[in-house]
């Protein structure tokens, strides 16, 4: 599973996105959540990456 956050960040002149991806463990099967700050044109790339 992953979400897409609704806000954005705005930085000195880019407009940046936070997106936060759920991601199992496959030592111990628990989640958990990866963050990242990025250009909102390369977050579906990010969130489809395994």
């Amino acid at each position: 599973m992953a979400k897409k956050t609704v806000a954005t960040l705005q930085g000195s002149s880019k407009r940046l996105t936070k997106a936060i991806k759920m991601v199992k463990s496959p030592k111990t099967g628990a989640y958990t959540f990866v963050e990242s700050v990025m250009s909102p044109e390369l977050v579906n790339d990010w969130l489809n990456k395994k």
